[in-house]
């Protein structure tokens, strides 16, 4: 077949049929982005949520047409669709349990031998949660726990830099109905996620382009996050991190009802304008029924180093005051360090190796691993 173009593509889309309307795929509007880079064409397909699998053969015919053009390696095709947050009940306090099942779609399930999901929010940016979110996930795995980290921010990643690996592409490979290997171009793409300081981590940072932002809406938003978690092959997980964007508008709704993760970590500066952000995503949380394993306070103090005197810039104690306040645990401090910033700039997080810091985020780790195996 001829090489890649954008109108090639839409040429062979527009012969793929609508499954419900017969309509082809392009005029009926179900094409949602197209992208072609260094042998990798990617698309979406908008589809109907109530049936996925209705448009599973469609999606198929998609990577089958665009990987037959000759400068085409490799092919993703990505089903997505926006839903209204369904009604929830008023939050009731001290939520037990997690009696909903997360939404998953048709085909491969990376997360099948995942045993907890564990969100780590803060409903607030700039407090540190991505910083967090790896010396945790670090700090989990020296314990012995098998730990995977999903950066779930698709406008702003974190891991690739954190974790010292930026510039890199994720893997693929196709499996079967079995969730085997396979070359059959039929198959199920799946994503291979990075080997990192002991972790496994997965980046919308790996899936694109460093040099170019994210310039996408709610829907495609919530299909990519869902997709890292259903499409990659994650393996036997003691616990997957999902470091949360901030805020708690559609994409923490539609991560936090369609993943469903067991608990949320909530982390928050000790600053009142931190502190009011991190009740909202409590509140957030609760709503949807997923409890609340704890808040952390994170760049709680700022030791000089020429004078040695502790300055709280940001004040001290809100955020263990507000657990109380909240009636969830309280889980730790993390200071603000050049240290720490220094070895998140460097990609080599400081629970990794050995020290003060690296000390702290052990001893929060130690109380979420309790809180794991107690239940």
């Amino acid at each position: 077949m001829s090489r890649y173009s954008e109108s090639a593509a839409l040429a062979v889309f527009a012969k793929i049929t609508h499954p419900r309307s017969g309509r082809d795929i392009v005029s009926a509007g179900l094409l949602g982005d197209l992208s072609f880079n260094n042998g990798l064409a990617r698309a979406i397909l908008l589809i109907d949520p109530s049936r996925p699998q209705d448009f599973e053969p469609a999606r198929q015919a998609m990577e089958t047409a665009l990987l037959a053009f000759d400068d085409v390696t490799k092919a993703s095709v990505l089903m997505t669709a926006h839903k209204a947050a369904p009604a929830v009940k008023a939050p009731t306090p001290k939520r037990q349990g997690n009696p909903h099942k997360a939404r998953r779609p048709e085909g491969y399930q990376g997360d099948a031998k995942i045993k907890r999901i564990i969100a780590v929010s803060s409903a607030k940016g700039g407090v540190g949660k991505s910083t967090v979110s790896v010396n945790l996930a670090v700090a989990l795995s020296k314990l012995g726990m098998k730990v995977g980290l999903l950066d779930a921010d698709i406008h702003g990643p974190s891991a690739p830099i954190l974790l010292g690996h930026t510039g890199v592409t994720a893997d693929t490979h196709r499996v079967d109905e079995q969730g085997e290997k396979t070359e059959d171009k039929t198959g199920r793409m799946v994503i291979t996620p990075m080997s990192l300081h002991g972790i496994t981590a997965m980046s919308i940072g790996w899936l694109t382009k460093d040099d170019g932002p994210v310039v996408w809406r709610g829907p495609m938003v919530q299909g990519a996050i869902s997709k890292m978690l259903w499409d990659v092959d994650w393996g036997a997980l003691d616990v997957l991190l999902i470091d949360m964007p901030p805020g708690t508008g559609d994409a923490q709704l539609g991560l936090a009802q369609d993943i469903k993760p067991h608990s949320a970590i909530i982390v928050s500066t000790p600053q009142d304008l931190a502190l009011a952000d991190a009740r909202k995503g409590v509140a957030m949380f609760e709503k949807v029924d997923i409890p609340i394993a704890g808040l952390i306070e994170n760049m709680s103090v700022f030791t000089c180093s020429e004078c040695g005197t502790a300055h709280h810039i940001f004040g001290h104690g809100g955020a263990k005051h507000e657990s109380e306040k909240l009636g969830v645990p309280f889980l730790g401090e993390a200071p603000l360090t050049v240290t720490i910033r220094k070895s998140g700039d460097a990609g080599v997080p400081i629970a990794a190796g050995e020290g003060t810091e690296a000390q702290m985020f052990a001893e929060i780790a130690e109380k979420i691993k309790a809180s794991i195996t107690e239940k």
